[in-house]
């Protein structure tokens, strides 16, 4: 025997799906993904209706999603899609920073939201992100998360179902630390934080940590002043 290990195996591109009700929108993104590595482009819709279809159809990593398109806009798309595929992946890329957007398109389960003027190093930096399964929000949409964390708290208790961890755990993924960053926060494990963030999810039946956070806005689980940890 040599010792020699085996090659590792060529880690898979990010299969991505654009929809963009303009041709030139779509074109002008397979362009740009067509010149990253690690990415691949696997299909274009151009509207909600078939972008459902698409996702079902072609299951890619990640779905870059519009927003205001006829047929089926991209929020109602967007629900469509995590109803019947909730471990899909979706990164809003649209001009539209309202609250009447934004929050939406989350609530319906959308991991990212990128406005239309992002540098395109931005789209690829957040195409990856999203693919991992973190939350991916452009500068302007995480200020007005961070307007609604300010905001006074309508219920100061925290649900029954979380243990004493997840609530604070609940309350650092709101403030858009990433797993290692909570566990370095906690002095434990990042898998021990991932059983954590997964536990939380289950039990408030949340598709991810975006919704996690609007959670955490919408009913005041805790405050953002720091308080003592837990151990454990």
């Amino acid at each position: 025997m040599t010792g020699q290990f085996p090659a590792a195996a060529p880690k898979r591109p990010i299969r991505v799906l654009i929809v963009d009700d303009q041709a030139i929108v779509r074109k002008g993104i397979c362009a740009l993904l067509a010149e990253v590595a690690g990415i691949e482009v696997v299909g274009e819709a151009s509207n909600g209706l078939e972008a459902v279809a698409r996702v079902q159809a072609l299951d890619p990593d990640v779905t870059v999603m519009d927003l205001a398109m006829q047929v089926m806009d991209g929020i109602e798309a967007i629900r469509q899609i995590t109803a019947r595929q909730p471990k899909a992946r979706i990164l809003v890329l649209t001009s539209f920073t309202g609250d009447d957007k934004v929050f939406p398109a989350i609530k319906a389960g959308a991991l990212g939201y990128l406005l239309k003027d992002s540098e395109p190093a931005d789209l690829i930096r957040a195409i990856g992100q999203v693919s991992r399964g973190d939350a991916s929000l452009h500068p302007s949409i995480a200020t007005q998360v961070l307007r609604e964390l300010r905001r006074p708290a309508h219920n100061t208790r925290p649900p029954d179902a979380l243990t004493p961890r997840e609530v604070e755990v609940l309350r650092l993924v709101a403030t858009g630390l990433s797993n290692r960053a909570i566990a370095a926060r906690l002095i434990t494990s990042e898998a021990t934080i991932k059983t954590h963030v997964s536990s939380i999810l289950s039990k408030l039946q949340l598709a991810n940590r975006v919704q996690a956070t609007l959670y955490f806005l919408q009913e005041g689980v805790d405050s953002l002043e720091d308080r003592p940890e837990t151990s454990g």
